[in-house]
Parts: structure tokens; sequence; C-alpha cells
């Protein structure tokens, strides 16, 4: 299996944000970007700890993200490999685009979540 950003199906867009994902067996392989200033805390609202229950691990191609835990933060800059555990939230510090792998079950229950969080936001 392979693909690239143009032949991934896009799963969410809006601005200059979106998300483009497809499974791969137990894998959600996404290619995503989103603007400077996009803090994702509102999204993860009614989620334990009101913070990402899904473990996810990446590249980032691009940009700068701050990524806040309950007892600290780091940040990922472009050219990093990460692995973030359940638990957190993010800002982007700059305009990013990132290559990231998760559990399909974890991503899909929390993807829930958030877009129900983001079209209560956009209302």
């Amino acid at each position: 299996m392979k693909a690239s950003k143009e032949t991934l199906p896009v799963a969410f867009e809006d601005g200059n944000a979106f998300s483009r994902q497809v499974e791969w067996g137990d894998m959600n392989v996404a290619f995503e970007a989103f603007p400077a200033g996009m803090d994702s805390t509102q999204l993860f609202k009614g989620l334990p700890d009101d913070r990402c229950q899904c473990p996810h691990w990446g590249y980032l191609l691009k940009g700068r993200i701050r990524v806040k835990f309950a007892d600290r933060e780091e940040v990922i800059t472009a050219g990093d490999v990460y692995y973030l555990p359940p638990g957190h939230t993010g800002v982007t510090e700059e305009d990013v685009e990132v290559i990231e792998f998760s559990p399909k079950g974890e991503y899909q229950k929390t993807m829930e979540v958030a877009m129900r969080n983001y079209q209560a936001i956009q209302s």
C-alpha cells in the first residue's frame, strides 16, 4: 500500500486546515496541515481529563507544535519524529504539516468527540 498527499481522501478541510486520511489495517494514516495559533484544547472537552486519549506517532514536516501534558510541555519542530502518548493537547506555534499514524479504534473514538466539539464551536 502507498499513498501521496494528493491521493489520500479528505477527511476534514476548513480554510488552511485539512486532514487527508486512510485506514491501513489497524492504523489510521494521516497527512495534515494546520495554521499557526490553532489550539486543540476545546476539541477534546468531554474526553478523560479533557485531553486526547489516542496515541500518535508522526513526523513534523513543517512548523512547530507545543504539546501540553498534565505534568509537562514538549515542543516538536520541523524534522522531528515524535510519539504522543494519551493525555495531550496541542497548540500550533507556526503553520504545520505532519504525517501521523494512530491506532484506528482509539483514533475514531477521539475524532467523534473532536468533530462534535468542532461543530458546536462553529455554531
